[in-house]
């Protein structure tokens, strides 16, 4: 059994087909998703562990980008630069999985590495840049 953990970037255009229920329908891959920013009419993000045989694998991403989806590796971590932060708190708006929260009375934000599912919303929502996704292995799938 070969698994990866992927970053989906979903074109406005695609964004309303069913293309990741056919990843276990057609090629008998199995997804977990971890977290999934999908709108109608807007570009879509989905994190997911994707698993099976590493033929089907590599198959069920062919298709992935053969309809218009980025594929990327999701192999980097998020890390918070604690001198650029000014615990705004703009990032835990934003994150689906509560890895970001501000803690009371401090108005502090603690940021918990091991609940982040990598979704890159709080780089994005961070007016200090504090956020920065860190690749670990720069790699696509080919």
């Amino acid at each position: 059994m070969y698994s990866k953990i992927l970053i989906l970037r979903f074109p406005k255009t695609e964004s309303r087909k069913p293309i990741v229920c056919s990843l276990a329908r057609d090629f008998d891959l199995i997804f977990n998703i971890l977290n999934a920013t999908i709108l109608p009419r807007k570009e879509g993000v989905m994190v997911l562990e994707l698993s099976g045989a590493r033929k089907n694998f590599k198959k069920g991403v062919s298709y992935l980008r053969s309809q218009g989806v980025q594929v990327k590796n999701a192999s980097q971590e998020i890390r918070r630069n604690s001198k650029k932060c000014t615990h705004c708190g703009a990032c835990t708006a934003v994150c689906p999985t509560g890895a970001l929260t501000v803690t009371r009375p401090e108005m502090r934000v603690e940021f918990k590495q091991k609940a982040c599912s990598v979704c890159e919303l709080c780089v994005t929502a961070c007016p200090s840049r504090a956020m920065v996704a860190t690749p670990i292995n720069q790699s696509f799938f080919q």
